[in-house]
Formats: structure tokens, C-alpha cells, sequence
């Protein structure tokens, strides 16, 4: 298993924002975890990065407990929604510095060309539109061969082409037995490439599956109508749409 997740629980504050999430992450698939603003998408990706500290809970990467074993973030590429780079550097520049900082050696080449960026290498990264921004941003997470990718959002800013190009490389990777995490907000990306759904509402998982087992247990045709069902889904998990299986450990049984 490339990650597991066990009753994971944080709190900011009063507010609780992870509520004893349970998850098992595969290799060789890709997964969109969903959720309206708020719901814990963000807690939870960051937990699994080490960026934010869970109260109680375990998080392993390859059956490795993150808590003592800090070299897992290594195995891990992470896209970030909004990435912060130092504004002066150029392009390249940015590139060699974050090979410095990770102490590994990295052949960007093929992404450089398949993002189309190679014309922008020189610039300034203040100087580069937001579309170009989120290629760069794509260039320096794919350039390392990790078992696992989170993308926060990955389309952000990309047109047509990048986002066939972003979907075809995501699948190639799948194929290569990588673990895929993905956060989007564009329903009909996730049912196109996601083997399997997270979604979480109030920091509880309210399903776990395929969506297309969604689909047929909402009885709807599209995932987008599938949600607006899981919506229908009280806190209490009092099941407002007929014949609504919810998994909450997030696995299979």
C-alpha cells in the first residue's frame, strides 16, 4: 500500500477539521479526493506531506510511519493550488535550485518540451502569465521519478492542450504503478481519469469508491449529480437519496 491512513483527526482551534478519516492509497491509481470548500481536502493533503501535524492518528507511506521516518517525503511530488516561487529568479534558475534543495538530480528535459515552457527558461518568473506559472510548477514536481504525485488543483490556469497533455501524462504514470492524488473542483476531469473518489464533507468521508458505482448507487447519470446527491446527505449521515451506500472508512468491503 502506498499510503495508509488511520483515524486521523486535527483540530484548529474549536473548529474540527478532520474527523477519524481512514484511507488506503494504492499504487497504479489515480484518486480525486472532492469535497466543497472547508470539507478538509487541503488538512488532509497536507497532512500526508508533513506540512500539517495531525492530533491523533497514524499516516503511513509504504508501510512507514511518517512520524519517524521523515525520508518519505522524498518518494513524494507535490503541485501545490498556488505556488510561491522567488520572483527574481528565472526559469531555469528555479529548476537547479530545486534540485539543490532536494539533493537529488533530476532530467527535466521531456517535461520542459511536453509543457512547452523551453521558450520561457530565461525569464523571470515575476514576468510569466499564470498559465505559465502552473507549468513550471508541473515541470519541477514530474521532473523527480516518485512513487507518489498530490496535485493540488493541477489545471489551474492551463488551456486545452496542457490539460490534454497534464490527463495523458497522469495515465502514463498510472500505468508505471505510481499513486495519483488529485484535488479538482472540475467534476467532469475527475469521472474521466479517477479510478477511484474520496469525498469528504465536514471532515468525514462520505464515500469512497468508483464513480461510477456512485453513479448507479444515486441512481444518477453524471458524477456532477452524483455530488449534488451527496449533498442531500445530512451530518448525521441520515440518507436523504434512495438506495445511497456510504463508505466512511475508505475502503472496499
Amino acid at each position: 500500500m502506498a499510503i495508509t491512513i488511520e483515524n486521523i483527526q486535527k483540530r484548529f482551534g474549536k473548529q474540527e477539521v478532520l474527523r477519524g478519516i481512514h484511507l488506503n492509497f494504492k499504487e497504479g491509481t489515480i484518486y480525486s479526493i472532492l469535497g466543497p470548500n472547508g470539507s478538509g481536502k487541503t488538512t488532509l493533503m497536507k497532512s500526508i506531506l508533513g506540512l500539517v501535524r495531525p492530533d491523533n492518528g497514524v499516516i503511513k507511506v509504504f508501510e512507514n510511519d511518517t512520524n519517524f521516518d521523515h525520508e518519505y517525503r522524498r518518494k513524494i511530488s507535490y503541485v501545490p493550488q498556488i505556488a510561491r516561487f522567488p520572483e527574481n529568479l528565472k526559469v531555469h534558475e528555479l529548476i537547479d535550485l530545486v534540485q539543490k534543495v532536494r539533493q537529488e538530480k533530476a532530467d527535466p528535459t521531456y517535461y520542459i518540451q511536453l509543457f512547452d515552457i523551453e521558450s520561457y527558461l530565461q525569464h523571470q518568473l515575476k514576468n510569466l502569465s499564470g498559465g505559465t506559472r502552473q507549468k513550471v510548477n508541473l515541470v519541477l514536481a514530474f521532473m523527480f521519478k516518485t512513487d507518489i504525485l498530490i496535485l493540488d488543483e493541477p489545471t489551474s490556469g492551463l488551456d486545452p492542450i496542457n490539460v490534454l497533455r497534464l490527463k495523458s501524462e497522469m495515465k502514463k504514470m498510472k500505468a508505471d504503478g505510481k499513486c495519483i492524488i488529485l484535488t479538482t473542483h472540475i467534476l467532469q476531469l475527475a469521472e474521466e481519469i479517477s479510478d477511484e473518489l474520496v469525498f469528504l464533507l465536514e471532515g468525514q468521508i462520505k464515500y469512497f469508491g468508483t464513480p461510477a458505482k456512485l453513479n448507479e448507487q444515486t441512481q444518477m447519470d453524471t458524477l456532477e449529480k452524483s455530488i449534488a446527491a451527496l449533498l442531500e446527505v445530512g451530518p448525521e449521515g441520515i440518507k436523504k437519496t434512495p438506495n445511497l451506500n456510504i463508505n466512511s472508512k475508505g475502503t472496499h468491503g
